[in-house]
């Protein structure tokens, strides 16, 4: 048949239930990103947290992670949309509770750490859900394109948010800014509300086996899976590095290098920038260059980028070198995100993609309490630098792991069919 004949692959911004689980998405992200500048502000500037309050905070935040195993569980198990609404409306009553408590004098760190829980709780939830959500709303074959709209909306709406944040907590302070996150929280809800999608049913709800069970057998179906499971070991290592920098990446830059709270959002700001344009040319370089090479360039730019961080000073020129170095970090783990993201989803069997995540989550997310830990532990030991630096060194670790296996010939996504079938032992 020649290309005219051909009909036209029909596009994701077809599907309604796309359109709606994708204005969520940004919605929430916009208003997490300004959290994301008003919390470290409001932290350090005005409770005047210590070094050891701040690594208190990043754990209690990254604790709810260890139930991850248990949300993917009930994802595969009940309905996704539900789900998506709880955990969006407990969000916005804990960030709530921020300014209440400024208005009236009274807040403390450890409210802080009360909320970075709920916080915690209510993501991970809506992580499985969503995730696992997405090949319901779309084709197969328009899963890159999904994750590309997602990833590309997502990036937008966090720079977007990240600058209001900065203007937000220069003209409220940052407790009221808080607000604009619960806001954005109570409006993805109404959305996902809206939202009409037939989830298909397992037949789990009359057979009712244990969670741990679920689990159990979740975890099985991993390990069984060699493509799923060396993205989401890789996934691991890269994130417990990440976790031991973000812990005190924020304070670094506001305390030593005595970033203001404006220029902070500004550097993270115009950084996103770069996951916008990932995000939107991530099919095409996937295309080009091949997923499995895609997936590894963008491991290695992540510690490669952590470079003039370490070396940075006070001043505009290095808020500046910065500020490029986040774009092109981000615009690398976007396009290798998106990329990881649709191959694993794409490979996954229907009835495991809750439990895939969760995995994955666990994991990933799940080791982020220890990394916070950790990275204390080291910052009594040496400096925040030298632990920013230990945080850098072990991104290494992942590339490595890659290029050792078979993703790195990989081309694209493959069929269900060419997956190697799970392990002795695991469900089919």
């Amino acid at each position: 048949m020649s290309v005219a004949g051909q009909k036209a692959k029909p596009s994701v911004w077809s599907r309604p239930a796309f359109r709606f689980l994708l204005g969520s998405e940004a919605v929430t992200l916009s208003g997490s990103a300004v959290s994301a500048v008003a919390l470290p502000a409001l932290a350090v500037l005005e409770l005047r947290a210590s070094t050891g309050e701040v690594a208190l905070l990043a754990f209690f935040g990254s604790l709810p992670n260890a139930v991850a195993l248990w949300a993917g569980a009930l994802s595969d198990r009940h309905p996704k949309k539900p789900q998506l609404i709880i955990s969006d409306l407990a969000a916005a009553g804990a960030l709530m509770t921020v300014p209440a408590a400024a208005i009236a004098g009274m807040l403390t760190v450890g409210q802080l750490c009360a909320v970075a829980i709920v916080l915690g709780a209510a993501k991970v939830v809506h992580d499985a859900a969503a995730i696992s959500l997405l090949p319901v709303l779309v084709d197969p074959d328009q899963l890159q394109d999904a994750n590309a709209r997602l990833g590309a909306a997502s990036s937008v709406a966090d720079s977007a948010g990240t600058n209001a944040g900065a203007a937000l907590v220069g003209a409220v302070g940052p407790a009221r800014s808080v607000l604009a996150d619960a806001v954005s929280f109570l409006l993805s809800a109404v959305l996902l509300w809206r939202m009409h999608v037939p989830e298909p049913t397992t037949g789990r709800e009359s057979a009712r086996p244990g969670l741990l069970r679920d689990i159990a057998d979740g975890v099985r179906y991993v390990d069984g899976q060699p493509t799923i499971r060396t993205v989401i070991a890789a996934l691991a290592t890269l994130s417990f590095g990440l976790a031991i920098m973000n812990t005190y990446w924020g304070y670094y830059l506001l305390d030593r290098l005595g970033t203001s709270p404006a220029a902070f959002g500004v550097i993270m700001g115009v950084g996103g920038a770069g996951g916008v344009a990932g995000a939107l040319l991530a099919p095409r370089i996937s295309a080009r260059i091949g997923m499995g090479p895609t997936i590894i360039i963008g491991f290695a730019v992540s510690p490669l980028a952590q470079v003039p961080l370490l070396l940075a000073g006070p001043g505009l020129r290095w808020q500046i070198t910065l500020t490029a170095t986040l774009a092109v970090q981000l615009f690398w783990a976007t396009v290798s995100g998106t990329s990881q993201r649709s191959l694993r989803q794409g490979v996954c069997d229907p009835a495991f993609q809750g439990r895939m995540q969760s995995v994955s989550t666990t994991l990933t997310a799940g080791a982020r309490p220890l990394a916070a830990v950790t990275a204390g532990a080291l910052v009594l030991a040496l400096d925040v630098r030298a632990t920013l630096a230990v945080g850098a060194l072990l991104q290494v670790v992942p590339v490595v792991l890659l290029l050792t296996s078979p993703i790195r010939t990989l081309r694209s996504i493959p069929a269900r069919a060419a997956v190697p079938p799970a392990r002795k032992g695991a469900p089919s």
